[in-house]
């Protein structure tokens, strides 16, 4: 449950990350060859999990064992199930994420099936170590402990692989940040320097007002004589 979280939470970036590697032109960089030698490393495991069980699985006998016919139908359709898986589930999606080493749905894909594959198996397991003989029991729970083993390290890969993948995502996102900043055309800035010609401005004069007559007296025309 804890990693079915993890991919629901993953889809986006995962989503986004081909966005963005569309956007700034770059295809995904190589995988290492440590990444590689590890995926390499931990299919060889389940493939050789996968081979042991199938071995052990065509050597049970659940009809001898000792318990009433409804368990035994139930267990015997457990065993067909893992056959199954084992023949034709697991090859394939083994065969997938060869092809796409650090391909994270891949990966999780895997994981999952490695985990119903792990409960279904140990519910025959179990069975055994009740019903069935010693040898049954131990051959089995030898291969129980192997997927285990598989499981954990492939939990391991897909942990690391999602806080690369969200580096890589986070380093791409400035990429086209910085891609985006440098296209950009320059704004263009406007400047007046031309002074506006200024009108001349007339000086107020006050009103002339008329000053009276000095030393002019009024004429005075003669009185005359009675």
């Amino acid at each position: 449950m804890k990693h079915a979280a993890l991919l629901v939470v993953l889809l986006p970036t995962m989503i986004a990350t081909a966005q963005v590697q569309s956007a700034s032109q770059g295809g995904a960089p190589p995988v290492s060859y440590t990444s590689v030698s590890q995926l390499n490393m931990l299919l060889s495991e389940v493939e050789q999990a996968a081979q042991s069980t199938a071995a052990d699985l065509s050597r049970v006998r659940v009809d001898k064992w000792k318990t009433d016919s409804s368990n035994k139908r139930q267990m015997q359709a457990d065993v067909e199930s893992v056959r199954r898986n084992l023949q034709s589930a697991l090859p394939e999606i083994t065969n997938q994420l060869r092809s796409s080493p650090e391909d994270l749905a891949a990966t999780f894909k895997l994981y999952r099936n490695l985990d119903a594959l792990y409960d279904v198996f140990r519910s025959v397991v179990e069975s055994a170590g009740a019903f069935g003989s010693k040898d049954e029991f131990q051959s089995l729970s030898n291969d129980l402990s192997s997927f285990e083993r598989s499981r954990r390290s492939l939990a391991d890969r897909l942990d690391n692989l999602s806080a690369s993948k969200e580096a890589e995502l986070n380093r791409l996102r400035m990429q086209v940040k910085n891609l985006a900043t440098a296209t950009q055309p320059p704004k263009k800035v406007i400047v007046d320097d031309t002074e506006p010609v200024k009108k001349p401005t007339k000086k107020k004069t006050a009103p002339k007002t008329a000053k009276p007559a000095t030393g002019v007296q009024p004429s005075q025309q003669p009185t005359q004589p009675q």
